[in-house]
């Protein structure tokens, strides 16, 4: 935190579409830049969309790189901004492949943790989750939504993800988030939830 109370890597220059919610962290990590030069780096805060790094060579703005987090990776990323040997990047959306869809795109964890679950104009309740995938969850449900309803989900240490209801069955459901999980932010997540 800078003495404003900011994020000391919120963007400097804002952007439109961009996010700073970020949630700070310190894994050392590695950049490749184009032609292959491999550069050791920090990563110091993340969000879905992106991240805050500490580099020791300078970057440009649209300069893609490939971040590598140890035990982790690797992430295609573009640089949104550089300012003394901080930068901030965004992920690079991973495409699913239309000729492979299906109405899982990828299997289901299972563990048990708690989350936040807000129905849009209700209270928050804290539900237990039984299984995740980047691309959703279940949740026992305290009260039970329709199906199709937009609710909101929120992992702690993490941002608030919109989903919509899938299916009801009593006081289970399963939810479909408006936005998959970057790879790498879903392994972070599911490494944190079976340590916790």
């Amino acid at each position: 935190m800078d003495a404003s109370g900011g994020s000391a890597f919120s963007n400097p220059t804002p952007v439109p579409g961009y996010r700073s919610e970020r949630r700070a962290v310190r894994m050392r990590g590695y950049c490749v830049l184009e032609g292959g030069a491999t550069h050791e780096i920090f990563v110091l805060d993340l969000s879905y969309e992106g991240c805050g790094i500490e580099i020791p060579v300078p970057l440009e703005a649209g300069q893609p790189l490939k971040l590598s987090v140890l035990r982790r990776g690797a992430i295609d990323s573009v640089v949104r901004w550089y300012r003394d040997g901080k930068a901030g990047l965004a992920f690079v959306p991973v495409e699913p492949d239309a000729a492979t869809h299906s109405p899982r795109q990828s299997e289901r964890i299972a563990l048990a943790a708690e989350v936040c679950l807000r129905r849009i104009g209700k209270s928050t309740f804290r539900v237990t989750m039984t299984d995740v995938s980047p691309e959703g969850c279940k949740v026992q449900l305290v009260e039970r939504p329709a199906k199709d309803e937009r609710v909101l989900v929120k992992f702690e240490g993490l941002e608030v993800l919109e989903a919509n209801v899938c299916w009801v069955d009593g006081f289970t459901a399963g939810l479909s988030f408006e936005k998959p999980m970057h790879p790498a932010v879903f392994e972070l997540l599911v490494e944190r939830l079976t340590l916790s």
